[in-house]
């Protein structure tokens, strides 16, 4: 099947593709990717994170006294949490509305970037909305590869709506995004979820701890 063609605005920022109503494949496309929607395997490290089994309780004794009908309840109660035990296991540096721009059509903030040594991890936060949400945050993959020099083929990144969360991939060689079909649930899946962000975000090393 032939892609369709789609006219974007010269000026966009990242924002601005929540909104457009295009189908995520034709806005890659236009871009020069190809989007795969799949079951993706991915890395997960065997380390316990001690951390990660008090704050499911937590979450499974606050929330249900938490309103979370904006995106800013859903950041600061259910996905700030998550991200401050990522970095104090990893020691991985957290930039919250990293600015970034590449061209007029690809510019806005990162709302979560993590950074530990070369391997990076890009966050999209949203209010309800996973599918546009998605539109947003590949515009910002596509966005660190063109902007980032290391060496590694695949970016990784999710966009979450603090309860749920996907994973995505970035092949940086083939110019392919690939969605995983699997959705990581807080706080069922916590300990999944962030066994896939400890591997993504050490880069698979803290397997070889003593």
């Amino acid at each position: 099947m032939k892609n369709i063609s789609i006219t974007l605005p010269d000026s966009c920022n990242f924002s601005d593709y929540f909104k457009l109503n295009y189908y995520p494949e034709d806005i890659l496309n236009y871009f020069g990717y190809q989007l795969i929607t799949e079951e993706l395997v991915l890395p997960k490290s065997q380390q316990q994170v001690d951390g990660v089994e008090n704050l499911k309780q937590r979450f499974r004794k606050s929330l249900p006294y938490i309103t979370l009908d904006s995106e800013m309840a859903r950041r600061e109660f259910l996905i700030a949490p998550v991200l401050i035990e990522l970095v104090d296991y990893c020691q991985a540096k957290l930039k919250v509305s990293y600015p970034l721009e590449i061209s007029s059509q690809l510019k806005g903030s990162l709302d979560y970037f993590l950074q530990a040594g070369n391997n990076l991890l890009v966050i999209e936060a949203k209010d309800e909305n996973l599918e546009r949400g998605f539109k947003q945050f590949v515009t910002e993959l596509i966005a660190l590869d063109k902007g980032i020099e290391a060496e590694q083929n695949l970016l990784y990144g999710a966009v979450s709506i603090g309860n749920i969360w996907q994973i995505s991939l970035l092949k940086r060689q083939e110019k392919q995004v690939k969605q995983d079909l699997n959705l990581d649930r807080a706080p069922n899946d916590l300990e999944e979820l962030m066994a896939i962000l400890v591997a993504i975000i050490t880069g698979f090393e803290e397997e070889n701890k003593e």
